[in-house]
């Protein structure tokens, strides 16, 4: 598969359950430059039917790549030169504004029922961020929690795409 362009940001989604959240996280990375990465299991086919039509017509446009797992994934990301790895949960308490994002940093989200499993959390404690929300809510929506952090980092860059 050709390269569409190079990855300003690295968006992995670890074990990913629903299709839309996915293909509108790929419609994000592709109109910010993004690689998205899938880490399996899936809780869908790469050619499920809600996966391509939350993407629309921006699928062939995507850069993305599905990995077997967390381990498969650290060793694609070293080959790919990616940068700092940042892992987001709910249950976190730095919030996602104070850090600094760079290109080329990877932003990490769990599945939309339990997030990350603890293994990968505990190991990445000092790079732990969340999405501040009223108690009332338990999480975010993963693709807009994507969304958020993407843009912030974009924002701090000077906001160009």
């Amino acid at each position: 598969m050709p390269v569409r362009y190079e990855p300003r940001l690295h968006i992995v989604l670890h074990e990913p359950e629903i299709p839309p959240n996915a293909g509108n996280v790929g419609r994000t990375s592709v109109a910010i430059a993004a690689k998205m990465w899938l880490v399996k299991p899936l809780g869908f086919t790469i050619d499920d039917y809600y996966l391509r039509r939350a993407g629309l017509d921006y699928w062939d446009e995507l850069e993305w790549e599905v990995v077997e797992s967390w381990p498969h994934l650290l060793e694609r990301l070293a080959a790919s030169n990616a940068g700092a790895m940042w892992l987001f949960s709910a249950r976190a308490t730095r919030p996602y504004t104070e850090v600094a994002y760079a290109e080329r940093d990877v932003l990490v989200f769990g599945k939309e029922s339990k997030g990350l499993p603890a293994e990968i959390t505990q190991a990445h404690l000092d790079r732990l961020l969340t999405i501040p929300s009223r108690p009332q809510v338990r999480s975010l929506n993963l693709a807009n929690c994507a969304a958020i952090v993407a843009y912030e980092a974009i924002r701090q860059w000077g906001g160009g795409v």
